[in-house]
């Protein structure tokens, strides 16, 4: 054995390898914190960019499902009453909910056409819409409920979200 200057003996090691010591816990802690702060951040930025690719897979189908129901007016001079009519209606939007259709042809009223900040319906012919993200809607887009909504408004001449109308 031999002794330090304080004499305090220790073990002699014949490869002089240094001691390693393991992390405190106060390290580990530390370490730890950064991660989780790291995959917070990460994990937002990753569902905020999921929700558009969600947002425009809609606007997607609501094109193709708009197609689909032009065809079917040339074809028989009319606008189909349902999906059904076109084959459409087994089509869900990226949350697995059925898309929304209304023609306006011999509806009373404007009770269940949507509708703009100023109550105006945003289509003369038909509505064509996903519920979006939450599932729930209402006529006006302005409502809270309606904002998530994938909307064709101006008769075709927009398709997007509710929020962006």
């Amino acid at each position: 054995m031999e002794r330090c200057k304080a004499g305090q003996a220790y073990a002699y090691q014949g490869s002089r390898r240094p001691r390693h010591r393991g992390f405190s816990l106060l390290e580990l802690m530390l370490a730890t914190g950064a991660l989780a702060t790291l995959v917070a951040l990460g994990a937002s930025g990753f569902s905020s960019y999921y929700d558009r690719a969600k947002d425009s897979a809609a606007e997607g189908d609501i094109t193709r499902i708009e197609a689909a129901i032009e065809l079917y007016r040339t074809a028989n001079n009319q606008l189909p009453n349902s999906l059904a009519d076109i084959n459409m209606d087994t089509v869900t939007d990226p949350w697995g909910r059925p898309y929304q259709y209304l023609n306006f042809t011999g509806l009373k009223g404007k009770g269940p056409m949507r509708k703009d900040r100023n109550l105006v319906p945003i289509n003369s012919d038909y509505d064509l819409y996903s519920v979006g993200k939450d599932g729930a809607s209402v006529p006006p887009l302005t409502a809270p409920v309606s904002q998530d909504d994938i909307v064709r408004a101006n008769n075709g001449g927009f398709i997007g979200l509710a929020s962006d109308y």
